[in-house]
């Protein structure tokens, strides 16, 4: 037998990798930094070891959660995975099947984004987990969480619970050495069992059920295997630190470095944040007269400890209520509670100029951000979520709440200023194309029902670009490579009743000017309403879109700059870089030559070669 060596894993790898071992056969997914890698790896994984897998990009997480909580009742293993947002829009079904349960064993993988660096919050998915009443792993390494996904298989069977494994993005991109485990069987055929005080409780049974829930959490808190602490290590003189996560394995380094004072510290892992293990709380209580509790992001442990004089964390501002836990931050807090200082460390500089995030080189948003502004000036701009809120540097985005809500608030706006009887100012809707199907079709058939009138400027870029370019289901394409129904956005958008809508090309900047200038005039007229410009052009990051562009030209400045900086500050691109006196010039190694930017200045001093 040929005995497979270790391998280096990414984090998200390591997940994969530990569903596949576990003989898990369905995974659904919305793309989502920072979990975006993990379904197709689980694909790409389960395809070397020659393992029947079925993998999907779902529409959305609600019905990637739906779909593997199906999967699981006909008792086989399934996942559902997004990001700490994504669990928002999941959060209807797990709630529901959280009392419901299943039958083969189903995992939650919801990746959390301290920081945030990718995220519009920083929300622990912990917290979800104490809210819907299921068991949720936290791993403190990639290879803790490749471990971490065959136990919660195996606790959910065990339990018929959904049960989530969170991540967050330091794990998830984490690399560590991994050896691989034997691969378990995907188990019977499917079955489905007709129970419908279960599978389709009414309120009477579910009271019943979440009775049954309860005494689930009660059961799990008293299991011996996920106690964190026992006498053997008691030592009331001393510190004790619980942590869990990246949390614990950033104290263990530091503790690991302080040989003075590691008799004075005693740290406990703790795998099962919730429930927290019941004997093990009671005997950290008795034994110890001090305790400091580290984790992010919420204080999900220490709320379970109960003992505000005891236990210190969170809640009496130790650590700090936001923001991502950083070795520093946290070998400082672990020095002040010994009452020593921390060392000093000096500040490393790199000589790096920090600069906000731009909207890569030949991005057609820009050029749709652009047009917008000059037709449609003084404007509302309802933004959506996406590389595209990066508009915000352009000035041509004010508002951005959630997946979908740029139609929702535009809608919103309309209303606002229409039933004041007041001056309706332009007002347009800006939404890209993957989030448009996420949750852009309810919200338009919405604004329809309300007899709105504002324009939804698409962007089309023809890709799920923020998260790494996974297709939308424009293409039809899915996740092994395997073509299905393509679903046209126009096709869908003129299902809702939509008269005025067209497509442009985003790189043909006097075209869709006068295509949005065609639309406000729309929305005003006396017939007029919901007016959609979808601005299409392929993703210059996607390196096959990239040969497909419809504008190639190398571009140059030529002495008639006056350096009047409107290129460098209306249409921020990377490749537009100006000298100390203000005169630009362009960036050969990061210009796509696009020749964008010609179309921008006002004294024609870029020209195409």
């Amino acid at each position: 037998m040929k005995i497979k060596k270790e391998k280096i894993y990414l984090g998200n790898e390591a997940i994969a990798r530990g569903m596949v071992e576990s003989g898990c056969g369905f995974v659904y997914s919305y793309p989502g930094t920072p979990a975006s890698e993990i379904l197709p790896s689980f694909v790409t994984q389960a395809k070397q070891e020659e393992q029947k897998v079925y993998g999907q990009w779902t529409i959305n997480e609600k019905v990637a959660m739906e779909a593997a909580l199906t999967i699981a009742a006909t008792g086989m293993r399934s996942a559902a995975v997004m990001k700490q947002v994504g669990l928002n829009v999941a959060a209807d079904p797990l709630m529901s099947g959280a009392y419901i349960g299943v039958d083969g064993g189903m995992v939650v993988i919801s990746a959390d984004d301290p920081g945030p660096y990718s995220s519009q919050t920083e929300q622990d998915s912990r917290f979800f987990a104490m809210m819907a009443k299921i068991p949720v792993f936290d791993p403190a390494s990639p290879a803790d969480a490749r471990s971490m996904v065959s136990r919660a298989f195996t606790l959910s069977e065990e339990f018929q619970l959904p049960v989530m494994v969170r991540p967050t993005s330091t794990i998830c991109h984490a690399r560590q050495n991994i050896p691989p485990e034997p691969l378990q069987s995907h188990g019977d055929p499917p079955r489905f069992n007709k129970e419908p005080s279960r599978w389709a409780a009414t309120p009477r049974h579910r009271f019943v059920l979440h009775q049954k829930l309860n005494q689930k959490l009660e059961n799990l808190r008293h299991d011996p295997r996920f106690a964190f602490y026992d006498e053997q290590h008691k030592n009331s003189g001393a510190l004790a630190i619980v942590a869990s996560g990246f949390a614990w394995s950033l104290a263990a380094d530091i503790i690991a470095e302080m040989k003075d004072s590691q008799a004075r510290i005693q740290l406990f892992k703790v795998d099962l944040p919730f429930p927290l293990h019941q004997p093990s709380i009671e005997a950290l209580l008795n034994d110890f007269s001090r305790i400091l509790v580290i984790e992010e992001t919420y204080p999900v442990i220490e709320m379970q400890f109960g003992r505000r004089d005891l236990v210190s964390g969170r809640f009496d501002k130790i650590i700090p209520e936001a923001g991502e836990l950083t070795p520093g931050l946290v070998e400082t807090i672990i020095y002040q509670q010994l009452g020593k200082q921390s060392p000093t460390r000096p500040e490393k500089s790199t000589g790096i100029i920090p600069r906000r995030p731009r909207l890569c080189p030949g991005c057609p948003h820009r050029s749709s951000f652009y047009a917008l502004k000059k037709t449609l000036v003084n404007g509302i701009y309802t933004g959506d979520i996406g590389c595209y809120t990066l508009g915000l540097n352009l000035k041509a985005l004010d508002t951005c709440l959630c997946m979908g809500a740029s139609i929702t608030q535009a809608s919103a706006m309309y209303q606002a200023f229409a039933n004041r009887g007041t001056e309706i100012p332009p007002i347009a809707a800006v939404i890209g194309d993957s989030t448009f199907y996420h949750s852009g079709i309810p919200a338009l058939i919405n604004a329809r029902l309300e007899d709105s009138r504002f324009v939804l400027l698409l962007l089309d870029n023809e890709t799920t670009a923020m998260t790494g370019n996974q297709p939308t289901p424009a293409s039809g394409l899915r996740v092994n490579g395997s073509q299905g129904p393509a679903l046209p956005l126009e096709k869908i958008i003129s299902g809702t009743g939509i008269s005025h809508l067209c497509v442009v090309d985003a790189y043909e900047q006097e075209k869709l000017q006068d295509e949005l200038a065609k639309a406000w005039r729309y929305t005003q007229a006396e017939n007029g309403g919901i007016a959609v410009v979808i601005a299409r052009h392929p993703c210059m990051m996607d390196s096959t879109a990239r040969k497909e562009a419809r504008r190639f030209t190398t571009v140059k400045v030529t002495d008639d700059c006056t350096a009047c900086g409107t290129c460098i500050e209306s249409y921020e691109c990377p490749s537009l870089i100006n000298d100390e006196s203000g005169i630009v010039h362009i960036d050969p190694l990061t210009c796509v030559a696009c020749g964008l930017c010609i179309d921008v200045c006002p004294f024609g001093a870029i020209i195409g070669e």
